[in-house]
């Protein structure tokens, strides 16, 4: 890798443009080596540069293409983690970039440890609370549910839904204005990370 993030260059999106839809092997393979270049390593060097700014980013992994999925061409992924089962994910795609929040796969042990701090007089407003000031601040909160409330609690219980969860996701979309090609970048991923602080620590408190 050479020098640091200094955003996206504009022909990363171009990129993206030509392999949107189906694109052929052809294609695909065409486009492989200015993808890596264009695409991916912004992102690897985005990350080095949200590590270098706080230790508990420097665990991730930016997703590699493959020939098998599409969208694997088509969008680049990455992921922090930041404790078992609860990672920070960014995603470029033609949209622009997004930031989610999740704990998810999480095992039975996890689901269950959940649900008892969702219920839990103290730990479960503290949760909802949370995700109230995230969707203020245009997050979309998501995730595997119940079809059913949860079996052992009243229906009208104050947090019956998020008691339904079986994963907790809050995702937002950065968008694709002009700084995504500069390296202020860094500061709008920094400063969506830290939004998301409070809930990565409410599950890793509480979940992982």
């Amino acid at each position: 890798m050479t020098g640091g993030f200094a955003g996206w260059p504009s022909g990363a999106f171009e990129v993206l443009l030509e392999l949107d839809g189906v694109p052929s092997l052809e294609v695909r393979q065409r486009c492989r080596r200015d993808r890596e270049e264009l695409v991916r390593r912004p992102m690897v060097e985005l990350l080095d540069a949200m590590a270098e700014r706080d230790a508990d980013y420097e665990d991730f992994a930016v997703w590699r293409y493959g020939g098998v999925m599409l969208e694997a061409w088509q969008r680049q992924g990455a992921i922090v983690r930041l404790s078992r089962n609860v990672e920070l994910s960014l995603r470029l795609d033609l949209d622009g970039l997004e930031i989610s929040a999740a704990w998810w796969y999480g095992p039975s042990e996890q689901i269950e440890r959940y649900r008892a701090a969702v219920a839990d007089p103290t730990s479960g407003p503290r949760l909802a609370a949370i995700l109230r000031k995230l969707e203020r601040q245009e997050f979309v909160i998501s995730g595997d549910l119940l079809k059913r409330p949860l079996r052992g609690h009243p229906a009208d219980h104050p947090r019956a839904q998020l008691l339904r969860h079986r994963s907790l996701i809050a995702t937002r979309p950065l968008g694709c204005d002009d700084w995504i090609h500069t390296a202020s970048a860094t500061d709008r991923v920094h400063d969506t990370f830290t939004q998301l602080r409070p809930l990565t620590r409410w599950l890793a408190d509480h979940v992982s």
